[in-house]
C-alpha cells in the first residue's frame, strides 16, 4: 500500500484502490496524511472520486459545499479530504468516529519498527437505528457469512413491502459482502462488514452496523484477529498538532447528538484551552468558530500566523 504523502492536484487516470497506511508522527502529534485536489472529468461523481482515495460519500459532500456531489462538472477543483485529525483515543485497536464516518485501525507496533494508522470510511447506524456507543471486541470473524436479518429489521422490510427471509446465503445478494467481524455487543448483533450496495459506503443508512466498502473491508479483515477491542465514539469535533501548529477538524453531529450554541462554543472553548496547556499557540478564535459552523471535516490550522490556512477555510 502506498502512503499518502504531499498535497497534489491530481488528474483522474487509471482508477486504484486508496492509500490508508499511513505513519504516526514519532513525535506524538496526531495530525495525518495531507488534503489533495483533484480535477474532475466530465464523467465523475463526488463519490467515484471519494472511493479512489478511501474517502466515504458524506466526508465528499461536506469537504465540497455547493459543488453538484453527481456532476461536479469537468474540470471542476474538487477537494479530498485525505488529512485527518487522530481521534482523542488510545492508539490500539479500532477506533470508530461514528459523526466522521470513519474507522482507524493501529496495528501492533513490531520491535524497531514506527507506529502506523489505517483508516477507512464507513456507513453507520440511520436515525432509528443508531450504532452503540462504547467500548467492545472482535468475537467473531467470518468469511462469506450467512445473513439472518433479526426479527425487528425483517418486520421492517415486510411493513415495507419488501419481505426478507430468514437467512440469505453467501453470494451476490448477502448484504453483508464477503466478510463479517461480530461486536460483543449485548442485545443486537452488530457486525463490522462488507456490502453489495457499496454506493452508499459513508452515510447513515444501516441498522446499526458498520459498513465498509468491499475492498476495504476484505484488507482489514486478516488484519485484525479475534479480541481485538473496538471503541466506538461520537466526536464530531477534534483538535491536534502537526509539528507546532494546531489543527482543528469539525463534523456535524449525528441527528440526535445535537448541542446548543452556547454549550458548542463552550467545548470549543474547553478544547482550545487544554490542547495549548502545555504547547503554547495564539489562537484564531473567530477563526475556531466558522470552522465548527461549517463542518467540512477538513482540519484547519487554528494559529494566527499560518495565513495559508485561513485561505483554506475561505
Amino acid at each position: 500500500m502506498r502512503i499518502l504523502i504531499g498535497i497534489a492536484v491530481l488528474m483522474l487516470g487509471a482508477r486504484s484502490v486508496s492509500a490508508v497506511d499511513l505513519t504516526l508522527p514519532p513525535n506524538g502529534d496526531s495530525v495525518v496524511g495531507e488534503v489533495q485536489f483533484v480535477i474532475a472529468k466530465y464523467e465523475d461523481t463526488l463519490s467515484d472520486i471519494g472511493r479512489v482515495y478511501g474517502i466515504g460519500y458524506e466526508e465528499m459532500i461536506s469537504a465540497n459545499p455547493g459543488v453538484d456531489p453527481w456532476i461536479p462538472g469537468e474540470g471542476t477543483r474538487v477537494i479530498v479530504p485525505t488529512q485527518y485529525v487522530l481521534p482523542d483515543a488510545p492508539r490500539e485497536g479500532i477506533v470508530i468516529n461514528l459523526p466522521e464516518h470513519r474507522l482507524y485501525y493501529f496495528p501492533p507496533t513490531h520491535k524497531g519498527g514506527g507506529q502506523h494508522v489505517l483508516t477507512y470510511p464507513i456507513s453507520v447506524g440511520k436515525m432509528d437505528w443508531k450504532t452503540p456507543l462504547g467500548i467492545t471486541s472482535i468475537v467473531d470473524k467470518r468469511k462469506h457469512p450467512v445473513w439472518s436479518p433479526p426479527e425487528s429489521v425483517r418486520a421492517e422490510h415486510e411493513a415495507e413491502g419488501d419481505p426478507l427471509p430468514k437467512f440469505v446465503p453467501a453470494g451476490p445478494d448477502n448484504p453483508l459482502g464477503d466478510y463479517a467481524m461480530r461486536l460483543g455487543i449485548p442485545g443486537g448483533a452488530y457486525l463490522i462488514h462488507g456490502t453489495n450496495k457499496p454506493v452508499a459506503v459513508g452515510m447513515p443508512v444501516t441498522h446499526g452496523c458498520i459498513r465498509m466498502f468491499p475492498e476495504d473491508i476484505e484488507t482489514l479483515f486478516p488484519l485484525v484477529p479475534v479480541g481485538t477491542r473496538v471503541r466506538i465514539m461520537h466526536q464530531p469535533l477534534k483538535m491536534g498538532w502537526m509539528n507546532d501548529v494546531l489543527f482543528m477538524e469539525a463534523h456535524p453531529p449525528l441527528e440526535g447528538q445535537e448541542q446548543t450554541e452556547e454549550s458548542n462554543l463552550t467545548a470549543i472553548t474547553r478544547m482550545l484551552v487544554a490542547a495549548t496547556r502545555n504547547r503554547s499557540a495564539a489562537v484564531d478564535w473567530s477563526l475556531a468558530e466558522r470552522v465548527f459552523k461549517k463542518a467540512t471535516g477538513v482540519p484547519v490550522a487554528m494559529t494566527l500566523s499560518n495565513s495559508s490556512a485561513r485561505s483554506a477555510e475561505r
